[in-house]
């Protein structure tokens, strides 16, 4: 190719398959034949077709799109964490399509608190005296320092300095509230001597952070929460719970029998305030099992400081979210919150998914065994902790192209490997899609063989 067969972009345009606006699809375009003419110019080779079709590729799998979840993974952070509930999505649409009364008292026609009733369920099912909702647990934390802590200093013990994903650090969070971190104890062992010693006159409030995506085992100790509110209630000093995962009630009254295994060593929402705790913030995304939130209940003196601070108005909801967190929030009243995703996933048999896994198998022209595995929580909530599964394994020499083909589909299925082989967990995976399933690997396998 030389300069004179370099097509226009209008042509080049034209040629280009994904249906992305045109705009787009002119800049691809575009650098896709300055490439070609620096290319040629060099005494190179050039072929801005398919340099356009590879970028536009590209950026189209970059698009919004939904996705089957067959990794076992059931809060993916990759994927959008905890899926909601068909009410409270329903609910959500209606107000980003519409108008709600998100801010309009209906009983006098003016101006009506944004989280009043929200705030009113979550106090009914945590016990704590007042509520505040935010846009994550991130942003709860930081408001929490800034209103209450900025300027002075804030004890945490070592060995819950967490870091989650997406570079979350606790004393990067810390620091850019304003605060001083003062560290105290050792990684593996904290006492409530360590506290004492740590506390001066400049100290604001005493901070635990339950570490929700690691455990630290063996030689360990950590000051409990009832040490911790002994002491603060001597010293005049708050509580502030960070609990990460959002476990409403560690006893999880909506479930039938005891707790699930899986569960043990996960602090409840209402056993912390009932233990004193005067603030404590979770999740709405993860065990909570609604949209992303970040939720703080407890004390009203500290919840209502909270609210009135300029920096809340900055961190929080969106309409569309505050009403689909409500409708999430009124399962958990109701007692029905076992029918929640999350829930439903997590508690499904083992045997159920057997079953689901054979009559995939029975409909596909790849030979797979169902075998044993272990479904995880994720998103960094109960660590180490696994639910039994059973799964479909495939074990085809093209493991990792079918890992791709699945990610190239029509609807994208997302898999995992493990030790050579490639696993269909359907823990996460709603019985309704299981046809769009077996369609999707079907397709997948034939682009494979192709």
């Amino acid at each position: 190719m030389d300069l004179r067969d370099l097509p226009s972009v209008d042509r080049l345009v034209g040629d280009l398959e994904p249906d992305l606006p045109r705009p787009l699809l002119t800049e691809i375009a575009r650098a896709a034949i300055e490439t070609a003419r620096t290319a040629i110019l060099a005494g190179g080779e050039a072929d801005p077709a398919l340099e356009a079709a590879r970028a536009a590729g590209s950026l189209d799998r970059a698009r919004p799109r939904g996705v089957i979840n067959a990794t076992g993974v059931l809060l993916h952070t990759n994927l959008g964490r905890a899926p909601i509930h068909p009410k409270a999505a329903d609910v959500a649409a209606w107000t980003a399509t519409g108008y709600s009364n998100v801010e309009l008292d209906l009983a006098g026609g003016g101006r009506g608190g944004r989280t009043a009733y929200l705030e009113t369920l979550l106090t009914t099912i945590t016990s704590a005296e007042a509520a505040l909702a935010v846009n994550n647990n991130a942003a709860a934390l930081f408001l929490t320092l800034f209103a209450l802590a900025r300027g002075s200093e804030v004890p945490v013990s070592r060995g819950e300095l967490i870091e989650i994903g997406g570079s979350y650090r606790l004393p990067e969070l810390m620091d850019a509230s304003g605060c001083r971190l003062v560290e105290v104890g050792t990684t593996n062992r904290t006492r409530i001597d360590d506290y004492r010693s740590a506390v001066t006159d400049d100290t604001a409030l005493l901070l635990k952070v339950h570490p929700s995506n690691y455990r630290i085992a063996g030689f360990s100790e950590e000051a409990s929460l009832a040490d911790l509110v002994e002491f603060g209630s001597a010293s005049g000093l708050p509580i502030v719970y960070d609990i990460g995962s959002g476990l409403i009630d560690d006893r999880t009254p909506w479930l039938e029998g005891p707790p699930p295994a899986w569960l043990a060593g996960e602090p409840g929402v209402k056993q912390s305030v009932e233990a004193g705790a005067d603030l404590c913030m979770f999740s709405g995304d993860k065990l909570f099992g609604g949209p992303q939130a970040g939720i703080i209940v407890g004390r009203r003196e500290l919840i209502d400081g909270l609210r009135r601070h300029p920096v809340s108005r900055a961190l929080r909801l969106d309409g569309a979210s505050l009403n689909a967190l409500t409708i999430t929030a009124e399962f958990y009243a109701e007692g029905r919150a076992a029918d929640l995703p999350f829930w439903q996933m997590a508690t499904v048999d083992a045997s159920e998914l057997e079953r689901r896994c054979s009559a995939i198998a029975d409909q596909i022209e790849i030979v797979g065994e169902i075998v044993d595995a272990n479904s995880t929580v994720g998103a960094g909530s109960v660590p180490g902790s696994e639910v039994p599964s059973r799964v479909l394994a495939f074990s085809d020499p093209e493991v990792d192209r079918l890992y791709l083909e699945l990610l190239a589909g029509r609807v994208p299925v997302v898999s995992r490997r493990d030790r050579g082989r490639l696993l269909i967990d359907l823990r996460a995976v709603h019985p309704s899609i299981d046809g769009i399933l077996i369609r999707s690997i079907g397709e997948a396998v034939e682009r494979c063989r192709s």
